[in-house]
């Protein structure tokens, strides 16, 4: 194994003790152990790129296309279903619904008129298919922690005009910090001895499971990949159009930073290519300088498209060596590592890798309830599956809602609110303490609700608050 050769003897010894260790892990498949172990031996070799700050330069139109020059799609219906023809979306479904307090795939959670994330993405895709007479199959990417749920949940889509399929990332051993064992041979048989290696493990997923020489013999040439929990990751013709004509094996739909984006990952001219630049690779001197909205603009969506015979190239060669994230945990007191890598950072190994600069429409991720709050009102609309923006407000920039621990949980969020406030005036909303919103309200400007400890707070039925602070119901 080439990697080995540039280990000490300490890390050579214990590599091949981990290598042993993990042979005997039969829960995983031979391609699962061998990925893992290259993955140690890469972390364990330090060969991390170094990045030079003086090299790094700002990416030029061409390399960062701007979406509005993107070539008009041909009017043509049949050319369209031609496109589409090509196309398979990607969805990652690895993820559970834990932070917003709700068990099973976070791709579940009722996001609008009781539709879960899942719900909206089929539906989009039927239009889709409807609409030009083509199959454009969605493929949804589980871990072992999403698996068997959601094999329960796509039953309900059998009658759908739509080609569902589901695989599975790899699933490899926590590490145990002490000695470098693999923690599931510790005697731990859940399902916490073991993770996902972050979603740059879609590329050789995609691979061993079979389904990438299966999509290349029905003639499809890109895969959309995107979060099941970005809204705004709808299929969009003019960047297929735009790749298939130019011949880009990868592009990344990047959009201008706000001040809420700081830490998102940026792309780079570095060395004649294009790549990904996150906050975890920046020396502390340049944290600030990269946080900066003037000098790096923009920032990773994770919205990828990439062409399926450049991922089966560089798999079967072993090119995509992307930048590894350790991330450590704690599981029953014991400190383990987990490796991960993203697919972002692959950019820098596909030919003819761009950026396209998209509009901020085009990311509407629901990390938390305050984003439910959002989507769930009247500054937005939905058909077709698609989640719309009102136009009926002025200002780019969403509201900025702060919401206290009560509201964390998607439950305790939706009895707090009798109804969605109309929020298409908003600027800035924070509420803290046992508040309670009757139905109808009305919010805008700048508005502070804070309830004082140990008082329950109740918002009236039809209220409107502009620009006040409420601490108590004498305040409304």
């Amino acid at each position: 194994m080439a990697a080995a050769a540039t280990l000490s003897n300490t890390d050579a010894e214990k590599l091949s003790k981990l290598k042993s260790d993990v042979a005997t892990l039969n829960q995983i498949s031979e391609n699962e152990k061998s990925g893992f172990i290259n993955l140690v031996a890469r972390y364990l070799s330090g060969e991390a790129q170094h990045i030079e700050w003086s090299k790094i330069q700002t990416p030029t139109d061409e390399v960062v296309v701007p979406y509005d020059t993107l070539t008009p799609v041909p009017e043509d219906p049949a050319e369209t279903k031609k496109l589409l023809e090509k196309l398979v979306v990607l969805k990652l479904n690895g993820g559970l619904g834990t932070t917003m307090g709700c068990t099973g795939p976070k791709s579940v959670i009722e996001v609008r008129n009781g539709l879960t994330f899942l719900d909206l993405i089929v539906i989009q895709i039927e239009t889709l298919n409807a609409k030009y007479g083509c199959n454009v199959p969605l493929l949804l990417m589980n871990s072992f922690n999403t698996h068997d749920d959601t094999l329960k949940i796509v039953e309900k889509y059998a009658n759908s005009n739509i080609d569902i399929q589901t695989f599975n990332q790899s699933q490899y051993p926590r590490l145990v910090v002490d000695d470098f064992s693999p923690l599931p041979s510790k005697g731990n048989a859940g399902k916490d001895a073991w993770y996902p290696p972050g979603h740059g493990d879609v590329f050789p997923s995609l691979m061993n499971s079979g389904k990438l020489d299966a999509l290349l013999s029905q003639g499809k040439e890109y895969v959309f990949v995107a979060n099941s929990d970005n809204l705004g990751a709808v299929v969009d013709l003019k960047i297929l159009n735009h790749l298939i004509n130019n011949k880009n094996e990868y592009c990344m739909e990047v959009t201008p930073k706000t001040l809420a984006d700081v830490k998102g990952g940026t792309l780079i001219s570095y060395e004649g290519k294009v790549q990904l630049l996150e906050i975890a690779q920046v020396p502390d001197e340049h944290v600030n300088e990269f946080k900066s909205i003037e000098k790096f603009k923009i920032f990773n969506t994770n919205n990828l498209w990439v062409n399926l015979q450049a991922i089966k190239r560089l798999v079967q060669g072993d090119a995509l060596k992307m930048e590894i994230i350790p991330n450590p945990k704690e599981v029953d007191g014991v400190k383990v590592l987990q490796l991960e890598t993203a697919a972002g950072a692959a950019i820098r190994f596909f030919d003819h890798a761009i950026g396209i600069n998209v509009p901020r429409s085009r990311f509407l991720p629901v990390k938390a309830t305050s984003d439910l709050l959002l989507v769930q009102s009247d500054l937005y609309t939905l058909s077709d599956g698609f989640v719309t923006r009102n136009p009926a407000r002025a200002n780019p920039a969403n509201p900025s809602i702060e919401l206290g621990p009560e509201f964390k949980k998607v439950a305790s969020f939706l009895s707090r609110f009798k109804s969605i406030p109309s929020i298409i005036d908003l600027d800035i909303l924070k509420v803290s303490g046992d508040v309670w919103f009757g139905s109808g309200i009305t919010l805008k400007g700048k508005v502070t609700i804070a309830a004082k400890s140990g008082v329950k707070l109740e918002i009236p039925d039809g209220a409107v608050i502009a620009d006040k602070e409420i601490n108590g119901p004498e305040d409304i």
